[in-house]
């Protein structure tokens, strides 16, 4: 006989019965679902301060893009900022109902990591059980890296969720194939491409998956039913089997080989395999299909969407887990919890690991190649992480499993207060565009001017001191074609800065940086213009940026 062995990615012991919940402390929770717990937390902790730290250059940018009218968000895409088309234009339909406050901003990304944290706890379920399923999502509501990224404006918490949800999904068809669950599979992973592209490595796991799953036996006296037999007025869909049949995706006791058995279970290995290989192709195309065109566009976007990123190195790898999880030390924390489970539990490890080296390892390689490393690109792997740190903890007593996930929130402490006053990195690094609008609201008089320096910068001193004045912002005077009038980000200014600074008597000047004297940091034409015209009043000095007021030679102030 053979010995009975759990294959695939489902045990029968990962499907709780009907009745049970999750057990914490000694306590069972009857009837609470697995992914309670950890969403709930989620929610609170993403919550808590959304709107303190104010918009950061990033966000300023989905701001200025969502807020424009379709055509005008369409040929800003067709400009830069391709990749995110789809998450721009779910924003725009958004802040057309709620709308574009800070707190109304980043409400969409909070709900979403809820929802990874959810899903979270709900696929260590189905890998191990609502233990693990439980453990993990709690360490990643704890995160720093899940309130950053769910307090951000930015497409990077609904790449998550949809990362998780589409590995669920997988696993679900992986159990049972089908074609509504390959379907549903197809959507997801579709939107996830959509939402963010770097994500798709994340199917070099699924891959893995596809090829080494098997069908799940059961041992001799086991008390699975049997999935229900299809009505006889119909055929038998894909993933269940005709009456008389053995199905191949269902548990099943394993046959004796003396009877011929074994020839028979080793045909039903083939079948299964082959079915969930092309059920998983066939998966594929629409995702590709809806896939292609963003990802050809982004490319030929690739040089000026990314300029400003140095090609990986070595060390860039052991640095990713505090870059991914905002904190060095609590990233520390997690990679080592999640070796020890990977270890633990060994096959069962296979596709939370996959999910967390391979997209790591492939982004790594083509950002050697060409400027692609960005640590927060792979964001959306932390789950898996947590999924591994769970399993490590599975055979920990209740008090001391918990106590650890209270250790990871202890020590992040510091980095969610700190990601909580500004989303720059280094901390350090906070640009007040809010400090710098309310100078220029509090001393504006009828006929100011404004004028940025640099212009064409990643920092938008435009679109900040925008988002925060409103119409209150004194006229752009350099500026010949706004951004939105250009399809672009930034504007163009006039080519004959004299001529267009012609008959005005106060100028704010905003510079990037801390400068004493904000006049000599203008380049240029620019800069020879304003020092030939016009005399600093009065410096203002905000973190990341310096205020200046100008009042024409010779004229009234």
């Amino acid at each position: 006989m053979w010995q009975a062995r759990d294959v695939g990615y489902l045990s029968d012991k990962s499907v709780p019965a009907a009745g049970t919940g999750v057990r914490l402390s000694g306590l069972r929770l009857r009837g609470l679902p697995v992914w309670l717990l950890p969403t709930g937390l989620t929610l609170l902790v993403t919550l808590a301060g959304l709107d303190s730290a104010q918009p950061w250059r990033d966000e300023l940018a989905t701001w200025s893009a969502a807020t424009r009218p379709v055509t005008d968000l369409l040929r800003l895409t067709g400009t830069i900022d391709a990749a995110a088309a789809p998450y721009y234009l779910l924003v725009h339909a958004w802040t057309a109902v709620a709308g574009d406050s800070v707190a109304a901003l980043r409400l969409p990304s909070a709900l979403a990591m809820a929802a990874a944290a959810g899903l979270t706890a709900t696929l260590g379920r189905r890998l191990w059980d609502a233990r693990v399923g439980t453990l993990a999502g709690l360490l990643f509501a704890v995160l720093p890296s899940t309130s950053r990224y769910g307090q951000e404006a930015r497409p990077y918490a609904l790449a998550t969720a949809l990362a998780v949800g589409s590995t669920l999904l997988l696993v679900d068809a992986l159990h049972r194939p089908a074609p509504r669950r390959w379907a549903g599979y197809a959507v997801t992973t579709a939107a996830l491409g959509l939402t963010h592209l770097v994500a798709l490595t994340l199917l070099a796991a699924h891959a893995v998956a596809v090829l080494t799953a098997a069908p799940r036996t059961a041992s001799p006296g086991a008390t699975t039913p049997p999935a229900a037999p299809e009505p006889p007025d119909r055929p038998p869909t894909p993933g269940t089997a005709a009456p008389g049949t053995a199905d191949p995706a269902s548990p099943a006791p394993d046959p004796s080989p003396a009877t011929g058995g074994g020839i028979r279970a080793g045909e039903g290995r083939r079948r299964f395999r082959r079915r969930v290989v092309w059920g998983w192709a066939f998966a594929l195309v629409p995702v590709f299909t809806a896939v292609a065109p963003l990802a050809l566009r982004a490319r030929g976007q690739r040089a000026r969407q990314l300029d400003w990123v140095d090609a990986a190195r070595p060390g860039d790898l052991a640095a990713l887990p505090g870059g991914v999880v905002q904190s060095g030390v609590v990233g520390g924390l997690l990679i080592g919890l999640a070796a020890l489970g990977t270890v633990r539990t060994g096959r069962r490890a296979l596709l939370p690991a996959s999910c967390v080296l391979l997209p790591v390892l492939l982004l790594f390689l083509a950002g050697s190649v060409v400027p692609l490393w960005v640590p927060r690109y792979l964001v959306f792997v932390v789950p898996f992480g947590c999924l591994l740190a769970g399993a490590a903890l599975r055979t920990v007593r209740a008090p001391g499993a918990l106590a650890v996930v209270a250790l990871a929130a202890l020590l992040g402490l510091p980095d969610q207060a700190a990601l909580r006053r500004t989303h720059e990195w280094p901390r350090s690094a906070t640009v007040d565009y809010q400090g710098a609008a309310q100078i220029v609201a509090d001393g504006r008089r009828p006929g100011d001017a404004v004028v940025y320096s640099p212009r064409e910068s990643w920092l938008f001193l435009d679109l900040g001191l925008r988002y925060h004045l409103g119409e209150r912002i004194p006229r752009d005077v350099l500026a010949v074609a706004d951004p939105r009038r250009r399809g672009d980000l930034w504007a163009t200014e006039c080519d004959r800065p004299t001529a267009c600074l012609a008959g005005v008597d106060r100028i704010w000047l905003v510079v990037a940086g801390r400068s004493d004297d904000p006049l000599t940091a203008v380049p240029g034409a620019k800069g020879d213009a304003l020092r030939t015209g016009w005399t600093v009043t009065r410096v203002w000095p905000r973190p990341g940026l310096t205020v200046a007021l100008l009042t024409a030679d010779g004229r009234a102030r």
